[in-house]
C-alpha cells in the first residue's frame, strides 16, 4: 500500500498542501481548528512524514532569516522582582532564553509570577489577548512549589520550568545535570590528587535540586577509602552569622578541597587562617565568568535556557498542553574550568 502524502491529506481535508504543510508544522499562521481537523485526517490516513525530508526542510528553515511566529511568555517566577536583571544565575538563563526564541521566531512577553495585581483569570485573558502560545518559568530558588492559584494557567498553556523540577504541579523541565556535574568535579579534584574532598551546601537549595548535589557528592565518596569520608557542610545558611560553625568543621574534618556553590566560603577559609590553594583548594559547583579565577564547573545556564524554549516550541507544534501525565526533564551537562583555587597535589 503506497505511503499516504501530504497530497492525500489535502484532497481529504479540501486544503492546499501548502496549509496542509503549515498545520501539521504547528504554524500558528492556520487556525487551532483547521489544525486539528488537518491532524486527525492525517492520523486516520496513518500519514508519516519522512524523516529524511523533515531534517532537510528543517535545516533550510534554520538557513533562513527568521520571522516572528508567534509570542511566548517569559515568566519571572523569583521573589524579586527585578531577578531578571540583577540575579547572577538567572540573568544568565534568560539570555538564553531570548537568544534561542529570536532564533526560532518567537517574541517573549515578561510577566512577574508573583504579580499581586495579577490573578489566574487576569494571566489568562493577557495571554489570549497577546496571542501567547507558550510559557518558560524562570527563576525559582526558594521553593519548587507553584502557586496553586496559577493551576489553571499551566492547565491551559505549554509550560516549561528552568533549573528545578517542580511539584503540584510537576511540569517538564530542564536543568544542568546536578548529580553528574558533582561527580565529575570530584574525578577533577582526585585528577589533582586531593584525597579528601569536602562539600559545603545550604540545605535548602540541595532540597530545592531534590538532593542531587549531596547525592552526587556521597556516590563519588566511594571511590575513596573511608576513613578519607569527610561529612558534608550543610549549615551554610547559618555560617555567616556564626563563623565558629564553619571551623569547628574544617578543624575537625580536614577537607583538603572544598566543593561549594558560595563566593564566600573563600572569605570563611582565610578567616579560619587557610591560604588558597598552598592549605586547601576550592571548587566553585557554579562556575561563573565574572571571578574566571575561581576554578569550578561550568553549568552553561544559558544553554539550559535555550533548550527550555526548545521543548516549549515542542509543546506547541504537538499541540500539547496542560500539566502531563509524564513530565519531561532535558538535562544540560557542565564542563570543568581550570582556575587558581586549586593545584596539583603530592598523593604522599
Amino acid at each position: 500500500m503506497p505511503r499516504p502524502t501530504l497530497n492525500d491529506i489535502a484532497r481529504a481535508v479540501g486544503l492546499s498542501k501548502y496549509s496542509v504543510s503549515l498545520a501539521l508544522q504547528g504554524n500558528p499562521q492556520i487556525p487551532v481548528d483547521t489544525r486539528r481537523r488537518i491532524q486527525k485526517a492525517a492520523d486516520k490516513l496513518g500519514y508519516q512524514p519522512d524523516p529524511v525530508v523533515a531534517h532537510l526542510m528543517a535545516q533550510l528553515r534554520s538557513s533562513r532569516t527568521t520571522r516572528l511566529q508567534a509570542k511566548l511568555a517569559l515568566v519571572n517566577a523569583n521573589r524579586d522582582r527585578q531577578a531578571f536583571r540583577v540575579h547572577p544565575t538567572i540573568s544568565t538563563y534568560v539570555e538564553g532564553c531570548e537568544k534561542r526564541a529570536a532564533k526560532l521566531g518567537y517574541g517573549f512577553d515578561r510577566f512577574w509570577l508573583h504579580d499581586p495585581a495579577l490573578a489566574a483569570e487576569s494571566w489568562l485573558r493577557i495571554i489570549r489577548a497577546r496571542g501567547i502560545k507558550g510559557l518558560v518559568l524562570v527563576g525559582l530558588m526558594d521553593t519548587n512549589h507553584l502557586p496553586e492559584a496559577m493551576r489553571p494557567v499551566w492547565e491551559q498553556f505549554p509550560c516549561v520550568v528552568t533549573g528545578v523540577r517542580t511539584s503540584a504541579p510537576a511540569l517538564s523541565f530542564c536543568s544542568v545535570d546536578h548529580h553528574n556535574l558533582v561527580l565529575l568535579a570530584f574525578a577533577q579534584a582526585l585528577a589533582l590528587g586531593y584525597r579528601r574532598p569536602g562539600l559545603v551546601m545550604d540545605d535548602v537549595i540541595d532540597a530545592l535540586v531534590e538532593r542531587r548535589f549531596s547525592a552526587g557528592f556521597q556516590t563519588a565518596q566511594r571511590q575513596i577509602p573511608k576513613a578519607s569520608h569527610v561529612p558534608i557542610f550543610c549549615p551554610a545558611a547559618d555560617a555567616e552569622a556564626q563563623p565558629k560553625l564553619f571551623r569547628a568543621w574544617l578543624d575537625r574534618h580536614r577537607p583538603d578541597v572544598v566543593f561549594t556553590l558560595y563566593n564566600n566560603v573563600i572569605s570563611w577559609l582565610k578567616v579560619a587562617g587557610r591560604r588558597i590553594p598552598q592549605d586547601i583548594g576550592v571548587i566553585q559547583l557554579e562556575w561563573r565568568s565574572a571571578r574566571p579565577e575561581i576554578a569550578g564547573m561550568n553549568q552553561h545556564n544559558h544553554v539550559t535556557g535555550e533548550a527550555a524554549v526548545d521543548m516549549v516550541v515542542s509543546q506547541i507544534h504537538n499541540n500539547e498542553k496542560g500539566v502531563p501525565e509524564f513530565p519531561r526533564a532535558t538535562l544540560i551537562g557542565a564542563t570543568w574550568m581550570e582556575g587558581e583555587t586549586v593545584r596539583p597535589c603530592s598523593r604522599v
